[in-house]
């Protein structure tokens, strides 16, 4: 009786056929990187925000609308440095002006008429001090797009459906010893 299973068994093996040609197998690729989206925004503000939003799922998190916010912060913040480096640039100028032919009434710039050398050189400083914390803001809105596509791409695959619950109720451990219960709830 072994002996005639184990013939019908290599015998039912014979009329098996294997797979002959060869497919094509696609891999669809769907990982998503918090990485990948910090480092394309590094390369171009505001192209990991639209990362994030081409990997979320349809009406779950909505992230390009921070695109217009992070160009207009940097660029807001670029037009006052360069602004306030004219500006300095300027009354430097006519400080120098002023100073090599000894004249303090003279001006070489008509809206600069109304200070004297000193205030000439306290506006200067003020508007290179502004330069330069425009510079910094630049330099945060910069960091703050990065980090903020970073944190996003975490949030790209956080579940926030109602089956994640955390509910508090009073509990009683004996009858002398109330307690607070903590119950977290996973699908």
């Amino acid at each position: 009786m072994k002996l005639l299973l184990l013939v019908f068994a290599f015998l039912s093996t014979l009329f098996v056929y294997s797979q002959t040609g060869t497919t094509n197998i696609e891999v669809n690729d769907t990982l998503h990187s918090p990485k990948k989206a910090a480092l394309m925004s590094t390369i171009l503000p505001g192209a990991g925000q639209v990362y994030n939003h081409i990997h979320a799922e349809k009406g779950k998190h909505k992230v390009f609308w921070k695109v217009p916010l992070i160009y207009a912060g940097l660029g807001s913040t670029l037009f006052f440095a360069a602004e306030n480096h004219v500006t300095q640039r300027n009354l430097k100028k006519e400080y120098l002006l002023r100073v090599d032919n000894n004249v303090s009434s003279t001006t070489y710039f008509p809206e600069f008429s109304i200070y004297d050398n000193q205030g000439i050189l306290t506006l200067q400083q003020q508007h290179s001090r502004n330069r330069d914390l425009m510079l910094f803001a630049f330099i945060a809105v910069y960091g703050l797009n990065v980090l903020d596509a970073f944190v996003e791409g975490h949030f790209v695959e956080f579940d926030v459906s109602e089956d994640l619950t955390l509910s508090i109720r009073p509990n009683m451990q004996n009858i002398n010893t109330p307690g607070i219960q903590l119950a977290l709830k996973f699908r």
